[in-house]
């Protein structure tokens, strides 16, 4: 094995272990309380200021269409806000700024990272290579006012929505948005949690599902709005669902990927690993989910055949998702429908960017911008399935439903 391959593969368990310690020493030394609520009025402040550009902007242009309208084109905003903050939330992840403030919700105590250079800088003092810095501090403040900015924009469409159920009923539950809003209030909590848990692994996994599930919700919740049902057949409609699980289960492998700094686990060969095809791996260390990071479930240094075994298995996992997202794009070209070959095209796109992307991230040593854009396409490809799911559902919830009296054919005879 080249000397070369070994050394940046183990630099991706250095990277893990040099990100736990400095983490610990920003906690012993200068961390401030995890929670300081003090900063959340003005950080809540600029959420809402930051939210009414877009709701002004919407109702502007849409206040003269109906309600539902307006209501699908305030949600589709969102959805491309939510998309945009899960970009930024990778961003911040994989720049090693998720702890670039670390108490929650301001920074330091404070709503931004002006009145917090003090502090910033005396971290940045004990530990150049650690978590704090102005630069890092900054993005992770600006994930958290963009989240703040995209919770407000929900929230408000949960009320107008209920707001139109109640005088002028648009055909579409209310409770959707509700579920988006119960949805957007839980991943708050786990963005809480990712910083004061000093970036544990399961729970930065969770977050990033989290966010990824969010914008399919919304994406759904913007479907409910049009009218445009997908006939697919039984057959293909379960193998929508189960290329959906297992587009899902592939997310969260990836994530677990990027939350254990794995990506370089194996060199930069391709397809073999640490030029072998079988090498060295740890799998009962690798999915030990109760641990710190860089940490095995014993406190040990986590061993580098762990994340070896990490990365491993995402290659694996691969290997069954794209086949899969090939022969559901065939089985909807099949159909003659229009709108299924449109979303075929789309899946065979989104699945080379994640097949260029993902190889990209280790044959070129993880550039940055090739990171986030796997994120983004694991993130547009849910979304696009569950805009598949809510065309299908619809067909089959109107021939369900027994038509309209109105428009029944009697079958009793004439008197």
């Amino acid at each position: 094995m080249p000397t070369r391959t070994r050394s940046s593969a183990t630099c991706s368990a250095c990277s893990a272990r040099r990100r736990a310690g400095t983490a610990r020493a920003a906690d012993v030394n200068l961390a401030p309380p995890s929670y300081d609520f003090g900063p959340a009025a003005a950080i809540l402040a600029l959420g809402l200021a930051l939210a009414c550009i877009p709701i002004v902007s919407v109702w502007r242009r849409h206040r003269s269409a109906e309600r539902r309208s307006v209501l699908r084109a305030l949600t589709l905003v969102t959805l491309f806000l939510t998309f945009d903050l899960v970009l930024l939330g990778a961003y911040t992840r994989l720049s090693d700024s998720g702890l670039g403030c670390p108490d929650w919700p301001g920074c330091y105590g404070h709503a931004s990272p002006l009145g917090a250079i003090n502090h910033i800088d005396a971290a940045a003092t004990l530990s150049p290579d650690g978590p704090v810095t102005r630069s890092k501090a900054w993005i992770e403040m600006a994930h958290r006012y963009m989240a703040t900015a995209v919770g407000a924009l929900i929230a408000a469409i949960a009320g107008f929505s209920w707001f139109s159920a109640r005088r002028h009923p648009i055909g579409v539950s209310p409770w959707w948005p509700t579920l988006t809003l119960f949805w957007v209030a839980l991943q708050g909590a786990f963005g809480a949690w990712t910083v004061t848990w000093k970036l544990y692994p399961l729970v930065v996994t969770a977050h990033l599902l989290g966010g990824v599930l969010l914008v399919a919700l919304l994406a759904a919740q913007s479907e409910q709005y049009r009218l445009e049902p997908l006939a697919v057949s039984p057959a293909l409609r379960a193998g929508l669902v189960a290329v959906g699980v297992l587009t899902l289960v592939q997310v969260a492998l990836g994530g677990w990927v990027s939350t254990n700094y794995a990506v370089l686990a194996c060199g930069s060969d391709f397809p073999s690993c640490l030029g072998s095809w079988s090498p060295p791996m740890n799998m009962q260390e690798a999915f030990t989910l109760r641990r710190e990071l860089g940490r095995s479930g014993d406190g040990d240094f986590l061993p580098f055949e762990a994340l070896t075994a990490i990365h491993v298995t995402h290659r694996i996992g691969a290997l069954i998702v794209l086949p899969a997202l090939m022969l559901l794009a065939w089985r909807l070209r099949a159909t003659g429908d229009r709108a299924a070959r449109r979303f075929a095209g789309g899946i065979v796109a989104i699945a080379g960017w994640q097949l260029a992307t993902g190889v990209g991230n280790f044959v070129l040593s993880w550039p940055l911008l090739a990171a986030v854009g796997h994120t983004g396409g694991a993130t547009a490809l849910v979304a696009l399935l569950a805009i598949l799911l809510v065309r299908q559902s619809r067909v089959t919830a109107s021939v369900a439903s027994p038509a309209p009296a109105a428009h029944r054919v009697s079958t009793q005879p004439a008197r």
